[in-house]
């Protein structure tokens, strides 16, 4: 879930926030002035998105994954048994 946060309300909030991220992956937008500022998530979540962008800014793994769909989608499949021999 994504929360919006004034800076002066996550102060004293602070434990709590932390908290909620941690446990249950909430978002913070914390905002100054009305405006957004910051964005709060749990470090598992924030890795997650830079492994993807890493990913998707990589030419030949998008290759790949492409390749990978065409396959399954084409019936070119084997079985996990099959591969890890």
């Amino acid at each position: 879930m994504i929360n919006t946060m004034s800076a002066k309300d996550l102060r004293p909030a602070l434990p709590r926030v932390l908290s909620r991220i941690d446990d249950k992956l909430d978002r913070y937008v914390v905002t100054k002035r009305g405006r957004p500022v910051v964005v709060m998530m749990s470090i598992d979540d924030y890795e997650g998105l830079v492994e993807t962008l890493d990913i998707l800014a990589d030419p030949k793994a998008m290759a790949r994954l492409r390749k990978g769909e065409n396959d399954l989608r084409g019936g070119r499949t084997r079985r996990w048994k099959d591969i890890r021999r």
